[in-house]
């Protein structure tokens, strides 16, 4: 006879450490940043981190490189907007709060029939075949106008009904509140994949297909399930787009928006879980914030963008991570001078180089309204040698100062790398 006895496993008091900050961070942002701005961007942010991470769901655990993926939360915007004007004229009897669910349902119904063809291929032809995709798309939006509503969009009213214990969603604090808890019941069910047998099999199918496909698994069938979950939460982040601005229009189906996610899930960290969160935030800070500061944001961003391709490639993410593992052997202390000196001599270098940069921005869309430019409270003279030497010398001298910081640094870190490495490897002698 069989002997049963039952095992207790400990608490990851850690996680839940996680995910209690996660859950009261959404809780208490809006308390802490009230206006109307900060509220607006904050429900932006819990949009594109559901974005972020179902697109990562492809990139980071897949390895799928997609071009197309604005379609599924594009998509899922529309029917959202359609079922919410549907509910307006009382066709169909759906709450406010679950108008998101009808967005993720489209997402997987696209991501089903689009899927089902581009999942057929990896790597490369993969890339091209969603890029085609999103252009087949974007074309067709144009196109129907009784469905995409042409070059207006379709709008909408999310006020709907009678308000349920004073909530109508009409106050942009309450459908943050609706936002926050899909975003943090998203992300906890995005989490929880990846410690399936699913999200498991999909990490070995982006690190080895041949050797999954010779212990018996069907790589293209593991893309298209994985395809599949990506699309649904894709079009759940489109429904709440929808909700929140109320009007959809033909770019939430382009190929900017799909860039957008590929930039900012790369730039927070795509190997990482928590990356696209991280990036998530900063394509709202890089969009709302950015491109209000300068008409040049797009410049700055792609900057930002190649220097981390070259220099971190791992993403903001494994930045933080490394940082992590060297505090955890007692090293930290030792470089945050020269973090402190590498921080200074690159701001050094950015002033000078902004202010070039904006001179010639001014030069070429504003040179009408005269040659001054306002510049972190400085007035700048565009036709003036003096402001474009005194610019040149700035970012000549911060570039000389920070390579020397740079390379000091270089050897200090790698220094601690191998002391690092000596450590563990005694401690594995113990």
């Amino acid at each position: 006879m069989s002997k049963q006895y039952y095992e207790f496993k400990p608490l990851n008091v850690g996680r839940w450490i996680v995910w209690s900050l996660f859950a009261l961070v959404l809780v208490f942002a809006p308390l802490v940043f009230g206006s109307n701005l900060s509220v607006t961007m904050l429900s932006q942010m819990g949009i594109a981190i559901i974005a972020c991470l179902s697109y990562n769901i492809l990139l980071g655990q897949g390895g799928m490189l997609s071009f197309g993926h604005a379609v599924y939360t594009g998509l899922g915007s529309y029917m959202a907007m359609h079922a919410l004007n549907a509910a307006t004229d009382g066709q169909i009897p759906i709450p406010v709060s679950l108008v998101p669910l009808v967005g993720g349902v489209a997402g997987l119904f696209f991501a089903v029939l689009f899927g089902y063809v581009t999942t057929k291929k990896a790597g490369t032809p993969f890339a091209m075949i969603t890029l085609g995709m999103a252009e087949l798309v974007f074309a067709m939006s144009l196109m129907f106008s009784e469905f995409f509503g042409g070059e207006a969009g379709v709008s909408g009213n999310r006020v709907v009904g009678d308000p349920l214990m004073g909530i109508s969603f009409g106050p942009p604090i309450q459908v943050y509140y609706l936002i926050a808890v899909y975003t943090f019941v998203c992300v906890g069910l995005m989490f929880a994949f990846t410690r399936t047998p699913l999200g498991r099999i999909l990490n070995a199918v982006r690190d080895n297909p041949e050797r999954v496909e010779f212990i018996g698994y069907n790589t293209q069938k593991v893309r298209y399930l994985a395809f599949m979950i990506a699309g649904f939460f894709a079009g759940v982040a489109g429904g709440l787009g929808a909700l929140n601005f109320e009007i959809v229009t033909a770019e939430v189906v382009g190929a900017a928006r799909s860039g957008g996610y590929l930039l900012f899930t790369f730039l927070g960290g795509a190997t990482f879980f928590f990356g696209p969160i991280i990036g998530g935030i900063l394509m709202v800070l890089a969009f709302v914030l950015l491109s209000e500061l300068t008409k040049a944001w797009l410049l700055y961003l792609g900057l930002v963008f190649l220097f981390m391709v070259m220099y971190a490639p791992g993403g903001i993410a494994s930045l933080i991570m490394m940082n992590l593992r060297v505090a955890s052997f007692g090293k930290l202390r030792e470089v945050w001078v020269a973090y402190l000196a590498l921080g200074v001599t690159a701001l050094v270098v950015l002033l000078g180089g902004g202010a070039m940069v904006e001179m010639i921005y001014h030069l070429q869309l504003d040179a009408a309204m005269g040659d001054s430019v306002k510049y972190l409270g400085m007035e700048l003279h565009s036709k003036t040698a003096g402001s474009w030497f005194g610019a040149a010398f700035v970012t000549l001298t911060g570039l000389g100062i920070f390579e020397l910081t740079r390379r000091q640094f270089s050897a200090q870190w790698a220094a601690i790398q191998t002391d690092i490495e000596k450590e563990i490897k005694r401690r594995e002698t113990q």
